[in-house]
């Protein structure tokens, strides 16, 4: 069964979802901690959680918000978002994040980034992949780089890279699907890796064909925000 992984994105302290990673389209649902408190008592063992101002402002911003999570849940946490210094690294996971999501250092200093996955491990790092029309996206999607994901991810794979999470932004926060055919071109490349899909999931019927498609975990969250997905429908197939 496909790994389900909730994410919350932070502003300002807040639980917040965007579309298509515009900043001006934020919608705000309330507490950081009492939704994972809510994931919790669902039945989730992992959440993506995401500093979205951190993102914005190239240095981690939100992380007394991490923190609240990590040592008010038994939660295993993966955050991202402004991770662009060793300090920035250490800082999240003093805070008790268990893996970092790490994406536009990826491409601006890969011998950062591979520094990184040697001293800490494949385990605790997971590479982010931010697709904006086959060109990897950085900064919180305000940029779009030269580097296709192809060569993105051979570059990390071949280094030993196991954890991708892969964005397609054009669907993000839409709720219209998620991109199921480039996930599986993923896989076909790369069967050893574990993917995380992320993108566009709009209903419970989504996470059951990416299940169906052979992909490894999937990101969610608008779409549980707006009551669109049946989790313990889907726990209980487990």
């Amino acid at each position: 069964m496909i790994e389900l992984v909730p994410a919350i994105d932070i502003i300002e302290g807040k639980c917040v979802r965007l579309t298509k990673g515009d900043y001006d389209t934020k919608k705000v649902y309330g507490d950081p901690l009492e939704m994972a408190r809510q994931f919790e008592d669902l039945g989730m063992r992992r959440l993506h959680v995401v500093d979205l101002d951190g993102a914005k402002s190239k240095h981690v911003v939100n992380l007394a918000a991490l923190r609240n999570i990590t040592t008010q849940t038994g939660l295993i946490v993966d955050f991202g978002g402004g991770i662009k210094s060793d300090d920035d690294l250490e800082k999240a996971f003093e805070a008790g994040a268990s893996m970092v999501t790490v994406g536009s250092l990826a491409v601006t200093e890969p011998e950062r980034y591979l520094r990184w996955l040697e001293k800490y491990g494949a385990e605790r790092l997971v590479l982010g992949a931010d697709v904006r029309d086959g060109k990897v996206s950085i900064n919180g999607w305000k940029e779009d780089s030269d580097i296709g994901l192809e060569d993105f991810l051979s570059r990390y794979m071949s280094a030993g890279t196991k954890n991708v999470l892969c964005t397609e932004i054009s669907r993000d926060g839409t709720l219209a699907g998620p991109a199921i055919e480039l996930y599986q071109s993923i896989m076909r490349r790369y069967p050893e890796c574990h993917l995380i899909a992320s993108g566009g999931v709009g209903s419970t019927e989504d996470i059951v064909a990416l299940d169906q498609a052979g992909i490894p975990a999937v990101v969610f969250g608008k779409a549980f925000y707006e009551g669109k997905i049946d989790l313990k429908s889907l726990l209980k197939e487990r």
